[in-house]
């Protein structure tokens, strides 16, 4: 087989491939094999048939274009790995040559991922989560904890609701007349400044009495669509809660004696919590950043992959939770075609991110090593319980190296970012990628 490439415009190449008769020959004698089992020759057990009788029987040109159809995906391949071709599309392919006789041609017009620079990828500026854990939040954590031993009390009849009371309601949501699924419940109980149900919800709650019954629109939390709400105060209640001291703790909070080994216990889980915090949104907002920096015209082929996995992952979340997909719309007050254009606004992220990662790691002279890629085998391989050589044969089997090595690279890319971007805290305090992520010599990784 020989192929050659040709760049085209609009981020296409074309591969032109030729087989030589000889090769073909073999590619034929295969369409005859599969032949074989679909007709029945007097005399032969189906599959069994020699060549010559059936190319007696049917004709060399069944065979032939049997052997065309089949064998060109084959050599396509070849091609593809040949020069390296980044597919992001099924190549149109035309057959020029040899469909009823000698060599067999043809080319395949290959849309491919386009190649960027993003200008500004080393200037980042990334705001991350605070590190830092405030008095207060050490307060709010120890004040949940005793209110886990609390006693709920009426309030006055006088006295009007506060953050943090406790209260009973009749909720109702309308749109059009029709109730909203979710939106209709009987003796609520529920706890003043959640946020839930809506953006003004708690607002409207705050300095209503006992008795109170309110009404307003808005759109519901996770909605956009305008619905009527009638809410009824049935009951108020607020949390009382026991002294703080060394014998409260020492009786209901396990391991310590004292509030101040308790204090400082919360106080370093808390730093614990808020360092994962910040971990998990890194990657997340840095890529949204580096996103940005990207202006071509995204391919709509690469759109159309993401989105289409998108969907089928979101499909089959909601199946292993016993729920359909047509279920949890009704019950979000989504439509169809919104649930998919707030997908599709994900995979246009996507695909800016794919590009300016890649991008970055071309720029930074970044690349996936065999090592690298063994690691990343081994890595997978423990992960779903499989042998290594087993992993290994998979993606050698369906052409899937490459794509590892391109996403080792991407995340060598990100950890590089780490490195390099300024990272802030929402006063504008710088933050430490060593405090995120741990010195860079020991190799620690943002995956």
């Amino acid at each position: 087989m020989k192929s050659i490439i040709e760049t085209l415009e609009g981020n296409k190449v074309k591969l032109s491939v030729e087989i030589d008769e000889v090769e073909f020959d073999r590619n034929i004698d295969k369409a005859f094999h599969k032949i074989s089992h679909e007709i029945r020759i007097p005399g032969f057990r189906q599959g069994k048939a020699p060549r010559k009788l059936l190319q007696a029987q049917i004709g060399l040109g069944a065979a032939r274009s049997q052997a065309i159809q089949d064998s060109i995906p084959e050599y396509l391949a070849q091609a593809v790995r040949e020069h390296d071709v980044d597919l992001i599309a099924t190549p149109q392919i035309e057959v020029t040559k040899g469909e009823e006789e000698g060599i067999v041609s043809f080319d395949a017009t290959c849309e491919v991922r386009p190649v960027i620079t993003v200008p500004g990828y080393n200037g980042l500026r990334i705001e991350l989560p605070g590190l830092l854990v405030k008095e207060e939040d050490v307060t709010d954590a120890m004040k949940s904890e005793r209110a886990r031993h609390g006693v709920l009390k009426d309030v006055d009849n006088g006295r009007a609701i506060a953050t943090g009371d406790h209260v009973s309601l009749d909720l109702s949501g309308t749109r059009e007349g029709n109730p909203v699924p979710g939106l209709n419940v009987e003796d609520w109980a529920y706890e003043v400044g959640k946020g839930w149900v809506s953006a003004s919800f708690d607002e409207k709650l705050v300095g209503e009495k006992l008795g109170s019954t309110i009404t307003y629109s808005e759109a519901p939390n996770g909605t956009t669509d305008i619905a009527e709400m009638t809410v009824v105060v049935k009951k108020v209640q607020e949390m009382v809660l026991n002294e703080l001291n060394d014998e409260w703790v020492a009786e209901h909070v396990s391991e310590f004696e004292t509030v101040d080994a308790w204090k400082a216990s919360l106080r370093k889980r808390l730093e614990e919590i808020k360092l994962n915090q910040t971990r998990s949104v890194f990657v997340e907002r840095t890529t949204a950043a580096l996103a940005e920096l990207v202006t071509i015209e995204i391919p709509e082929a690469m759109i159309a992959n993401d989105l289409q996995s998108r969907v089928r992952n979101t499909v089959e979340q909601f199946q292993s939770q016993g729920v359909s997909i047509d279920q949890w719309l009704s019950a979000t007050g989504q439509t169809t075609e919104g649930f998919i254009e707030n997908l599709r606004t994900e995979s246009q992220k996507a695909v800016k991110v794919d590009l300016a990662l890649r991008a970055v790691a071309v720029a930074r002279a970044i690349s996936a090593s065999d090592d690298d890629i063994e690691q990343e085998i081994e890595r997978i391989a423990m992960q779903v319980g499989r042998k290594v050589n087993q992993v290994r044969k998979a993606y050698q089997e369906n052409d899937a190296l490459t794509e590892l090595a391109a996403q080792i690279h991407k995340s060598q890319a990100v950890d590089w970012l780490l490195r390099n971007s300024t990272l802030v805290d929402p006063e504008g305090n710088p933050i430490n990628a060593d405090d995120l992520f741990g010195d860079e010599s020991q190799g620690n990784s943002t995956e």
